[in-house]
């Protein structure tokens, strides 16, 4: 096999494995009435089913990648596509919601597993000059999964119910094996013999765990003091993991490379402002504007379609051009968009939110690309582990605060009732609301972003 092809195999396996999570994610979005309806779930416990999943993968993506370091990331890479395959068969079984969300929470690991070495493989095959493509080559089929997610989600949720989801996915992942055993030839391991970190990891677990679920019961006395014991443990962790000889995570990345901190922040912000769109407008449009789940699935897919069509193009530009200035472009459109969001009322235009979606998604693709590869390519090679790991968990915990927020907004303005008419005001209000607090956000994410061009080479 040639260098060429073997380039070209790699880029082929990670993408499609990168199709897998973000294709279900979209897809249980789109079928959350259908399961409150079964199971007879308020707004709050719908919310845990996509929280739930987001917490586990945020807390284990970052010990993931640093394992991928020691043991390869080909191991913890297929052994997380293995994981996956496996929940996907107990998640089609579903009897109760205990049983989904514990299962739930377990494919939250194997995502950890995916993603804490996915980027770092390929950053690891591509050099400087090729990375941006690849990154944008293997975002577009993030945004695939998304596209097609809520829309293919949408048609099995109608027809055959929502179980199959998790079904229809169960070839892909043996596809993804298959794949990996043939395709992936060698490893990649830059600290084999050092130990893990076992007690920096469990401390970063323990805390994200207290601020994320602290931060979902706010304002909630328990929810403050959750919060509180988590943020305080964060020190704890900085101190831990600056004593240790093998570190879950080098905090010198942080306090001594302003591209990567800066980079990372930006991320954390853009993701946070953005993931509970999809979980507002899913509800919005099935239960205000009484739409079945595939023709939501239709309207919500514009937004990550944009996103699959512009990634390659926007990943390829940052190779030429300085990616903190395209990344810092697109948090400003996609800023606009969410602004825009702030004016939906019970009676607004499909027309309307489909086109404020696109423009969400236009400023999404300019944004994601090239900020990945500023994060990729600020750090030397034996911290790729430790960056895919940062770039996979500021994402993941951007996402869980996002829908943290969504959750708490919720339960302030609906308290534990479900989502019916005499409801609708109240949901409307805390979706609202959200898109004010993401717009805020955003805005502060430009900043962020900004920041650190000066120190970013191209």
């Amino acid at each position: 096999m040639t260098e060429k092809e073997f380039k070209r195999s790699v880029l082929s396996v990670t993408s499609f494995a990168s199709f897998l999570t973000p294709f279900m994610g979209s897809s249980v979005n789109l079928a959350l009435p259908s399961i409150g309806s079964e199971f007879s779930l308020n707004a709050v416990t719908l919310n845990w089913i996509v929280s739930s999943y987001m917490l586990s993968t945020a807390i284990f993506i970052l010990p993931a990648g640093r394992i991928g370091d020691i043991i390869g990331r080909k191991k913890v890479f297929l052994s997380g596509i293995i994981l996956f395959t496996l929940t996907l068969v107990l998640l089609s079984f579903t009897m109760n919601i205990e049983w989904l969300i514990s299962i739930r929470i377990v494919q939250g690991i194997a995502s950890a597993m995916i993603f804490g070495t996915n980027m770092a493989i390929l950053t690891a095959v591509f050099p400087v000059g090729e990375r941006g493509r690849a990154m944008g080559i293997n975002v577009t089929s993030v945004y695939i999964g998304l596209s097609s997610g809520p829309f293919l989600g949408g048609l099995l949720t109608r027809y055959f119910g929502w179980r199959s989801i998790f079904a229809f996915l169960i070839p892909m992942g043996i596809i993804s094996i298959i794949l990996i055993k043939r395709r992936m030839k060698g490893e990649w391991i830059e600290s084999r013999g050092e130990k893990f970190d076992w007690q920096g990891s469990l401390v970063w677990g323990l805390s994200l765990a207290a601020i994320m679920f602290g931060f979902s019961r706010l304002p909630a006395t328990v929810g403050l003091l959750f919060t509180i014991v988590g943020l305080a443990m964060l020190p704890l962790f900085i101190f831990i993991e600056k004593r240790s000889p093998s570190p879950a995570f080098d905090v010198s990345l942080i306090f001594n490379n302003r591209v990567f901190a800066f980079s990372s922040l930006a991320a954390f912000i853009h993701y946070a402002a953005t993931s509970a769109i999809g979980f507002f407008l899913s509800l919005y449009l099935q239960y205000i504007k009484g739409l079945g789940p595939r023709d939501a699935g239709f309207i919500l897919m514009s937004w990550p379609l944009m996103m699959a069509l512009l990634s390659p193009l926007s990943g390829k530009l940052s190779d030429r051009k300085n990616p903190g200035i395209l990344a810092s472009a697109g948090m400003a459109i996609t800023a606009a968009g969410l602004l825009a969001l702030c004016f939906i009322t019970l009676n607004t235009p499909i027309i309307f939110i489909i086109s404020i979606l696109v423009v969400i998604g236009f400023g999404f693709a300019l944004f994601s690309s090239p900020n990945s590869n500023a994060i990729m390519s600020s750090v030397e090679k034996k911290h790729l582990g430790n960056a895919s790991g940062m770039l996979g968990t500021v994402r993941m915990v951007g996402q869980t605060m996002s829908m943290a927020i969504a959750m708490m907004l919720v339960a302030l303005f609906m308290g534990k009732a479900k989502i019916t008419p005499e409801y609708y005001p109240d949901f409307l209000r805390s979706m609202k609301t959200g898109f004010v607090i993401f717009s805020v956000l955003c805005v502060a994410g430009i900043f962020a972003s900004l920041a650190r061009n000066n120190n970013l080479k191209r």
